[in-house]
């Protein structure tokens, strides 16, 4: 090996299903344990947001500098990535994966700094919560009706050495929040009767619930595994967009399915050749593509008729699975109605076609 060649660092992933379940405080305790054993461990960033448990977890720990962003004159502390770079530590934490970080740092997210920690050979220990989850953002938003404004994309829990799930039932994060462990006592009412309602919690921790079990089979059912067994690598997803407002939904949902079924996904866009698309489509488009490949998805334009694209790029690339908007707008309806799936089903064999609903309704809320 090369002498400035590094290894990849590893990746654990501190997950919970709302803030205040412990995810720092159990980052924190391992932490302590491998210093203890010997690991040079650093704090890259902390959040402790004045808890003084998890400020007392935190005492002993070498702590990285804050990187100091002014924006508009005001100065604000972000984690200073090309310290640690230089520094080099075994093992860095990091909390709050899904940050955004403020103009004048070395990247947008927090995430692209954990990155390139990574990429430097450096172990990184992060925290974040369920909702964060880039795939899930319209779920989030159907159960709890807030939609989360930071997320982080899925390959991270997908390429992470180790997801822990720190666990907490409802009624016990309820009562820590009441007790003012958690938020200051001026937010324990509006948190209580808000984004932590007894549903809302309920609903989270089943996203985590299952988010972890499904990340655990995949880790188990390799695809070297899978061939061996006999079993299918994996679904084949297709998306076809059409800029409608909620086709960044339809993307979300199916890289849902892709990764449930351990497999490719890929978002069409077939522009009609008879007729010019608005600015509008071309901007919502753009915006789905984007989050596709974000999403990691292999992103195709065609021109030329809807149905007979579709089933001609799905036989192209053997896809399984098709996923289609339904709405009430009338050129979707005129670009994909039912004649236009029936020639899909009729034409596609041994494709699952879903239709997903335009279910629209409840106004953004915001939540960071």
């Amino acid at each position: 090996m090369v002498a400035d060649e590094r290894r990849r660092g590893r990746l654990k992933v501190f997950l919970g299903a709302a803030a205040g379940v412990g995810k720092t405080f159990a980052m924190l305790g391992e932490a302590r344990d491998l210093k203890a054993a010997g690991v040079d461990v650093v704090i890259g960033y902390l959040e402790p947001h004045g808890r003084r448990a998890t400020e007392d977890r935190a005492a002993g720990l070498e702590v990285a500098p804050r990187h100091i962003a002014r924006v508009q004159g005001r100065p604000f502390a972000e984690m200073d990535t090309d310290w640690l770079l230089e520094r080099l530590p075994q093992l860095c934490l990091v909390d709050e994966l899904a940050h955004t970080n403020h103009p004048g740092g070395r990247n947008a997210k927090r995430w692209q700094d954990v990155e390139e920690l990574l990429d430097a050979g450096i172990d990184v220990h992060t925290t974040v919560n369920i909702q964060h989850l880039e795939s899930l953002n319209d779920k989030v938003f159907e159960l709890t009706g807030v939609r989360v404004r930071e997320t982080f994309p899925d390959r991270l829990l997908d390429e992470a050495d180790e997801v822990v799930l720190t666990d907490l039932p409802p009624d016990a994060l309820r009562e820590r929040i009441a007790q003012g462990r958690v938020y200051a006592p001026d937010k324990v009412r509006p948190a209580l009767m808000n984004f932590f309602r007894m549903d809302n919690l309920t609903a989270l921790r089943a996203l985590a619930l299952r988010e972890v079990a499904e990340q655990e089979e995949r880790h188990l059912l390799g695809p070297e595994l899978a061939k061996a067994t006999g079993q299918a690598v994996g679904e084949r997803v297709m998306v076809c967009v059409d800029g409608r407002p909620d086709s960044s939904e339809l993307v979300r949902r199916a890289a849902r399915m892709a990764r449930r079924g351990g497999g490719p996904l890929y978002v069409l866009h077939v522009e009609p050749s008879d007729e010019h698309e608005p600015d509008g489509v071309h901007q919502a488009v753009e915006e789905a593509e984007r989050l596709g490949r974000q999403l990691g998805a292999t992103v195709l334009r065609r021109t030329g008729d809807v149905a007979a694209t579709v089933v001609e790029v799905a036989g192209e690339l053997a896809v399984n699975q098709i996923v289609l908007g339904e709405s009430h707008r009338p050129r979707w309806k005129e670009l994909v109605g039912q004649s236009i799936i029936a020639r899909i089903l009729r034409e596609t064999d041994g494709v699952d076609v879903h239709i997903i609903a335009d279910r629209g309704g409840r106004s953004d809320g915001p939540q960071r």
